[in-house]
C-alpha cells in the first residue's frame, strides 16, 4: 500500500502537516524542490461532517495540483470514518494517503481530546485508525509523539496498537507533548518505534540539513524523515537532503533565489486566495529573512504591509 508514498531506493524526505503553514502553495513549493509527498493543514473530522466550505477549502485540489496526503483529527471513530468518505469523494485520484493527527499538542486541540490526548487512550486511538482505515481506498498513516508527558512515554506500545489497527505507516515527533516544541527530539525514542513494528515509520523533528536528516535516518534506522519548521522559508531544503541521499551535489540558494521564491510564494498565496492573503502571508515571508542583515527591520516593515506592491517595495 506504500509503494506509491515512498520513493525506491531512498529513505522518504516529505512536509509535516502545520495549521497555518502547509497550505496548497506551500505545499507546491515544497513539492517543486524535491519532497517526495506533502500534506495537507490538519482539518477537523467534525468540520467535514458539517460540510463547512472552510473546512473544505484546506483540501479541495485545483488545477496544477499533484496527488497530496489529507490530516484529519478528531476522536470520534465513526466521525472520522465518514470524513473520510467525503474526502475522497472530493479528491478522487488526488489523494494519496490519509493521515490522523495524533500528536497535535496545542491546548485547544488536546484539550478537547483530539490531538496528542489520544496518546493517554491507546485503545480508543485503536478504534479510531481501525475505522478510518476500513472506510479509506488509500493507505491510513499515523503521526504521534514520544508520549504525553516523562511519565507516560509510551511511543513504542502505542504504535504497534496502530499498526494492529491497520495503519499503513506511522510517523513519530521525538518529543512528549509536554515539551511542546522546546528541548531535544529524542532519536532514541524513534528508533525504538521503528524497531516496535514492521510497516514503514518517518522520523520528525529538529531535521533543519542534510547533515541533521543523515543522522536522524542513521541514529533511527526510519524510512523516512518529515520535516516541519525546518522548510519554513527554506523549501529548498528538501532539494539539500535528496542531494545528501543520492550521492548528489547541492548549491545553496543565492539571497536572491530566495528572494525570488518569496515573491513567487506571495504572488501564489495571493492569486488563489486574494488579497486578503497578504496578512497570513506576514509569516511565511518572515522566515524567509532568516540569516540575512537587517532582517528584524524587515520583518517590522513586512508586518505591516497590505499590498503585494507594498511588499514589492520592501523586497527590492
Amino acid at each position: 500500500m506504500t509503494k506509491r508514498i515512498f520513493p525506491e531506493g531512498r529513505p522518504a524526505v516529505c512536509l509535516a502537516p502545520m495549521a497555518g503553514f502547509s497550505d496548497r502553495t506551500f505545499r507546491l513549493l515544497c513539492l517543486e524542490r524535491g519532497a517526495d509527498f506533502v500534506t495537507s493543514e490538519m482539518i477537523s473530522g467534525k468540520g467535514l461532517l458539517f460540510m463547512s466550505e472552510k473546512t473544505r477549502a484546506l483540501y479541495l485540489p485545483q488545477a496544477g495540483d499533484v496527488p497530496y496526503c489529507v490530516q484529519l483529527f478528531g476522536n470520534e471513530p465513526q466521525t472520522l470514518a465518514k470524513a473520510v468518505s467525503i474526502v475522497e469523494r472530493d479528491l478522487g485520484e488526488m489523494l494519496l494517503s490519509i493521515d490522523l493527527n495524533m500528536g497535535c499538542p496545542a491546548p485547544k486541540i488536546a484539550g478537547n481530546g483530539d490531538g496528542s490526548a489520544l496518546m493517554r487512550d491507546p485503545a480508543l486511538a485503536g478504534e479510531i485508525v481501525a475505522a478510518t482505515a476500513e472506510a479509506a481506498h488509500v493507505p491510513v498513516s499515523v503521526k504521534f509523539r514520544k508520549g504525553w508527558d516523562a511519565a507516560h512515554e509510551n511511543a513504542e506500545a502505542f504504535a504497534r496498537v496502530c499498526e494492529e489497527n491497520g495503519a499503513a505507516f506511522l510517523t513519530i515527533h521525538g518529543r512528549t507533548r509536554e515539551q511542546m516544541y522546546s528541548g531535544i527530539a529524542d532519536r532514541a525514542c524513534m528508533a525504538r518505534v521503528k524497531q516496535a513494528v514492521k510497516i514503514p515509520v518517518i522520523a520528525n523533528g529538529d531535521v533543519h540539513d542534510a547533515k541533521s536528516a543523515l543522522d536522524t535516518l542513521r541514529e533511527t534506522g526510519c524510512d523516512g524523515v518529515m520535516i516541519g519548521r525546518g522548510a519554513l522559508g527554506n523549501p529548498f531544503l528538501f532539494e539539500e537532503i535528496v542531494c545528501a541521499l543520492e550521492g548528489r551535489s547541492y548549491t545553496p540558494p543565492t539571497w536572491e533565489q530566495r528572494r525570488e521564491t518569496a515573491m513567487r510564494h506571495a504572488r501564489m498565496a495571493l492569486t488563489e486566495k486574494g488579497d486578503h492573503a497578504i496578512v497570513e502571508l506576514r509569516k511565511h515571508l518572515a522566515f524567509y529573512l532568516r540569516g540575512i542583515h537587517d532582517a528584524a527591520k524587515l520583518r517590522t516593515r513586512i508586518n505591516t504591509c497590505k499590498t503585494l506592491e507594498e511588499l514589492e517595495q520592501i523586497w527590492g
